[in-house]
C-alpha cells in the first residue's frame, strides 16, 4: 500500500499522531531529500528505514522501481521536504501509475503552505486558485498571470525570495498596483512574516534579497 504523508512546513509540532505511526509502520520511504526526511524522522525518534529518492532529475526512473516494491505488498511511504506531497512537489507520475496498476492508496492530510498562507491572508475562501510556481520566462508568466486573472478567484502563487520582487512588478501590470497582496514568508516558523497591503505599496518595501519560503496571495475584489 502506498501512504502519501503530509509533514509539517516549517513547526514540527504540526506532524500529526496518524503520519508518525505510518512513518514508523513504513518498510519503505520515498522521500524528495533521504537526508532532509532523515533528519525529520531521527527528531521523532523514528528507526532508520530503507530509503528511496524521489525528485524531478529521478521521477521516470524511479517509479519502476517503487511500483514493483507495492506489488510485492511493501508498505511505502511518500513525503516530500515539507507539507502535503504532489503539492508543487513530485509524487503525481507515482500515484497515477500506481491507481493503473490497481495498487491501494491512502493520503495523511497535515499542513500545506498554499492553504495555511490562504487562510492567514483573510481573503475570501469562497473559490481560489493555486498556481504553485509560475514560469521563469517572464513573457509566459505574464500569459499566466492573464489567464488566472478571468477565473475571478482568489489566488494563490509560490515564489523563491530571488524572484519575488519581480513577481509584484508583474502582478502590479496585470492587475494593476491598487490590487491587494498577501506576502507570507517562513510560515509556522520562529521569523513568520504577513505582510498585507496594496502591490505598489509592498513591492519597494521588500529587502533587497528576502529569505525563506514565500507565498503570495492575491485578492479577488469582484
Amino acid at each position: 500500500m502506498l501512504y502519501v504523508v503530509s509533514t509539517p512546513i516549517g513547526n514540527l509540532e504540526d506532524m500529526t499522531l496518524r503520519a508518525l505511526r505510518l512513518l514508523r509502520e513504513a518498510e519503505v520511504i520515498v522521500a524528495e531529500d533521504t537526508r532532509k526526511t532523515g533528519n525529520l524522522l531521527k527528531y521523532f525518534g523514528i528507526p532508520k528505514k530503507p530509503f528511496l529518492s524521489l525528485h524531478k532529475f529521478n521521477e521516470r526512473r524511479q517509479i519502476a522501481k517503487i511500483i514493483s516494491l507495492l506489488k510485492e505488498g511493501k508498505r511505502i511511504a511518500l513525503v516530500s521536504n515539507a507539507g502535503t506531497p504532489l503539492i508543487s512537489d513530485p509524487g503525481e507520475r507515482l500515484v497515477k501509475e500506481a491507481y493503473k496498476e490497481g495498487i491501494k492508496i491512502t493520503a495523511v492530510p497535515g499542513a500545506c503552505a498554499a492553504i495555511n498562507a490562504l487562510v492567514l491572508s483573510g481573503f475570501s475562501t469562497k473559490r481560489f486558485l493555486f498556481l504553485g510556481f509560475l514560469s521563469k520566462k517572464r513573457n509566459l508568466r505574464l500569459g499566466e498571470l492573464r489567464k488566472a486573472k478571468n477565473t475571478k478567484a482568489t489566488l494563490i502563487i509560490f515564489e523563491s525570495p530571488f524572484r519575488i520582487k519581480r513577481l509584484l512588478e508583474d502582478l502590479a501590470e496585470v492587475f494593476g498596483g491598487k490590487t491587494k497582496v498577501a506576502i507570507l514568508r517562513e510560515m509556522t516558523k520562529v521569523y513568520e512574516e504577513i505582510r498585507i497591503g496594496l502591490i505598489e505599496e509592498l513591492k519597494d518595501s521588500l529587502e533587497e534579497k528576502a529569505k525563506g519560503e514565500i507565498t503570495v496571495v492575491v485578492e479577488d475584489e469582484r
